[in-house]
């Protein structure tokens, strides 16, 4: 439905609902007339007042059963389900003032497609307030009490008080018709929010290694689906490009690398470089005092120091360069540096709100409710990363004006963060229930061993090397397929690209990411299991049938604007309600930023959709010509396309 008819809905609301006030007003004028009214008018009004009570009725069922209306996204069955049933709950149990709402998709199609579980935790609040109540009778009155509505064919009460609910055929049938003629859209938003997302987060004159894999992999993927939701979502890469550790890099530049104004070392020697200073910054007070003088030179801005950071700088983003464009990934970077100034205004501000303290010659902040503070200004008067960090903030929220700031770090800097989220309340920047500030954490990359994932002599993998041997082993598998036989050389190398980072992708989206992660390519190129391998298949599959059927999707679209989606066969019905759980998944995914399920639910929805293709064939080649005929139902052919791909 288009935009104009979402509008004429909204209008009908409105007016009903002005209306209903108008006539609830007139009737309590009604139900007292005036002493002073004649008897023979009285009659009149109490046949007025009659006709205006069945036309108020009327018009509250209409407001009530009318279904929210979300134009051409796809319905959120469960949330719509959680609309009805709460006003169920409420209506049965006036004694709770906030009773427990439960409404989940039924794990055994047998017993129904959703399942209410409120009764027995409503049995126990009132229990609680002294009153004993069996949970079935509880979930017999929430029956009683619901509204009449599009989805709901019957209920049952199991056990010992689960409501089991039976969607209607027609509806899911009509939902299924309205996505695949409008295709996979998301629900609509109450406003465009701005989203700030903190990934990936390399350090300059350093190669990114498997450490930054799950932060860039995982970063991007949540940006993707911010945006895929219609938020403006803004990508930042706040690089380590500024501090001591520049200092002791160009002082030893000067003296092992003397054309260092001139060009920069290549990324491996410059990390080898950088480890060299750090030895002598730890072991020579000479170079260690020569350090911090170019550290002051370097914020200072004075131009050599400049132009040879500058250097270091550009060379260092052409490496980070080659990953993201394998990995597909486009981020702004926005490091350190960009935030000096800013610093000074944030210890300033905390200064003047009598917010800081002096200790051991550091400037310190302590947050309610934090064992320890954060370290605004060091004993030498620099700054440190909680005062990067707390200026980062500041700039997101009042500049770029963030409804929504992520942190995609591992989980071992989940206590740093807590500290400067709290003080960022504490000293009024953001209020929580306003602005989401969240740190969205992830456990390390292990090897096979199950220790920490490294080289075989021990240092830490280098994510170029790790992507590199993904193409290798995607091409043997390639191979082994026989897939060069069939492809072009072209279509070979995309197949090979689509296939190494495919899968190493989804091997970190799959497992939930604040656990620990097993690096596998053995079993991310596996084509059996919850792996990229096997969606890209059955996603070949269900592609197939289309080309099979020799028709197109416009002609698919066109077709299901007349002919109904039937759903006769279980395998049909189970495949139509997995297609239309996927804005449940989103919801979910959105409200806590953990991807796996959305890995899960496309991996049922591969192996649901395999049930159907077995069960209810689209097409069948003619044993004797070797044709294919025209589809055997044209709603078989109509479910494949509604699966989000």
């Amino acid at each position: 439905m288009d935009g104009d008819r979402v509008n004429e809905y909204a209008t009908k609301f409105l007016k009903q609902e002005s209306e209903i006030q108008s006539l609830s007003a007139e009737l309590e004028g009604l139900k007292n007339p005036q002493r002073s009214s004649p008897s023979c008018r009285l009659d009149e009004l109490r046949e007025e007042n009659s006709r205006l009570q069945y036309r108020l009725n009327i018009l509250k069922r209409s407001l009530q059963d009318e279904p929210p209306h979300c134009g051409t996204a796809m319905m959120n069955i469960n949330q719509r389900l959680q609309e009805i049933f709460g006003r169920a709950i409420r209506a049965s149990c006036p004694e709770l003032d906030s009773p427990p709402l439960s409404v989940t998709p039924n794990q055994q199609a047998k017993f129904g497609d959703y399942q209410c579980n409120s009764a027995m935790a409503m049995a126990q609040l009132l229990k609680a307030k002294g009153l004993k109540v069996n949970p079935r009778e509880i979930a017999e009155k929430i029956i009683q009490n619901i509204p009449e509505n599009e989805l709901i064919q019957k209920t049952e009460i199991a056990g010992p008080g689960f409501i089991n609910i039976h969607l209607k055929r027609s509806f899911v049938s009509r939902l299924l018709s309205n996505l695949l003629v409008n295709g996979v859209q998301p629900p609509p938003l109450a406003s465009k929010k701005r989203v700030v997302v903190d990934f990936s987060s390399p350090n300059i004159a350093k190669e990114m290694h498997v450490g930054h894999l799950r932060s860039t992999i995982i970063g991007e993927s949540m940006c993707r689906l911010f945006e895929f939701l219609g938020y403006d979502v803004l990508r930042l890469n706040h690089v380590g490009d500024w501090g001591t550790q520049f200092g002791m890099l160009i002082a030893h530049l000067q003296d092992k690398f003397p054309n260092y104004l001139a060009v920069s070392p290549p990324i491996g020697d410059l990390q080898a470089f950088y480890k060299e200073s750090k030895k002598r910054f730890d072991e020579e007070d000479d170079f260690k005092k020569r350090a911090y003088q170019c550290v002051v030179r370097l914020q200072s801005k004075e131009p050599d120091f400049i132009k040879a950071w500058n250097l270091i700088c550009d060379v260092s983003r052409k490496e980070f360069q080659k990953v993201y464009d394998c990995l597909d990934v486009h981020i702004i970077e926005r490091g350190e540096s960009f935030y000096q100034d800013l610093m000074t205004e944030v210890v300033k501000e905390f200064d003047d709100k009598g917010l800081t303290e002096m200790d051991e010659g550091r400037k310190i902040v302590f947050a309610p409710g934090q064992p320890i503070p954060l370290t605004v200004v060091k004993s030498d008067g620099g700054y440190t990363y909680d005062t990067s960090d707390l200026a980062a903030l500041r700039q997101r929220i009042f500049d770029e004006k963030a409804d929504i700031i992520i942190y995609v770090t591992d989980s071992g800097q989940g206590p740093h963060f807590q500290l400067v989220f709290a003080a960022a309340k504490m000293i009024g920047w953001y209020d929580p229930q306003v602005t989401r500030v969240e740190h969205a954490g992830f456990g390390v990359v292990l090897g096979e061993d199950k220790k920490k994932f490294k080289t075989r002599s021990g240092d830490t993998v280098r994510l170029m090397d790790l992507l590199d041997e993904g193409l290798k082993r995607s091409m043997d598998k390639l191979r082994e397929k026989e897939r060069d036989k069939v492809l072009t050389p072209e279509e070979l190398t995309k197949a090979q690209r689509s296939v190494a980072f495919g899968c190493i992708k989804y091997a970190d989206l799959s497992h939930n990411r604040i656990n620990d992660y097993v690096f596998s390519f053995d079993k991310m190129l596996d084509d059996r299991g919850n792996t990229a391998a096997y969606l890209l298949y059955a996603l070949t599959r269900i592609r197939s049938i289309a080309r099979l059927a020799n028709v197109d999707e416009a002609t698919l679209r066109k077709a299901a604007q007349s002919v109904e989606v039937l759903l006769d066969h279980d395998k049909e019905w189970k495949l139509g309600k997995c297609i239309l759980r996927f804005p449940e998944i989103l919801q979910k995914i959105l409200d806590d930023l953990l991807l796996h399920p959305l890995c899960d639910y496309l991996y049922e929805l591969a192996t649901t959709f395999t049930e159907f293709y077995d069960s209810c064939y689209c097409v069948e080649k003619d044993r004797h010509t070797g044709n294919e005929p025209p589809p055997r139902r044209t709603s078989h052919v109509i479910p494949q396309w509604c699966v989000p791909a």
